[in-house]
């Protein structure tokens, strides 16, 4: 088993911290993976997307060309990395932020309203976790249980105060 995730944002969407959440949890249910992280100089506001492959087996690239699941958090995304999903594979797409439609039939596409339904939790920061609670539900990549502790350790010391929030935004989808 091989599975090629593929995540992509703006800088501060928050695809690169799905990404590690589910490498992390990954590695903790003793799956073979890797994460790779890029992004722009911008703090904020640049592209920001990782690549994380997940196998019952060593891994001998992090590089893909192709993916069985792609997330965008937004319309440059869709626009730009379409095409890497594999027929058959999953599109994730914020519908919050994509006013476009997917232009390919061969693949599952998933429209998540995520800062819809961030904002209406309160947290409107918390768009890439109701993201997030959705893969988990479609794909069961990784377990919601093995999720919880990683939220936790993402969501410490001057963070704690947002850990409840994410966590109902993550619940949303289960």
């Amino acid at each position: 088993m091989i599975k090629k995730l593929f995540f992509a944002g703006s800088g501060g969407q928050g695809a690169l911290a799905i990404g590690k959440l589910i490498a992390e949890a990954a590695m903790k249910e003793d799956n073979e993976v890797t994460y790779l992280p890029s992004y722009g100089p911008e703090m904020r506001g640049g592209t920001a997307n990782a690549t994380v492959v997940l196998s019952d087996r060593p891994i001998s690239c992090p590089l893909i060309n192709e993916c069985d699941v792609l997330v965008v958090m937004n319309l440059p995304s869709l626009t730009r990395f379409e095409p890497m999903v594999k027929p058959g594979g999953l599109l994730f797409m914020n519908s919050s932020l994509i006013p476009e439609k997917a232009k390919r039939t061969d693949i599952k596409v998933i429209e998540v309203p995520a800062n819809d339904e961030a904002v209406k939790l309160g947290n409107e920061r918390a768009a890439n976790m109701v993201m997030l609670g959705a893969i988990l539900k479609e794909t069961g990549v990784v377990k919601f249980e093995t999720i919880y502790p990683e939220l936790e350790h993402m969501f410490s010391d001057r963070k704690a105060k947002y850990l409840e929030s994410n966590r109902k935004a993550v619940d949303l989808y289960l």
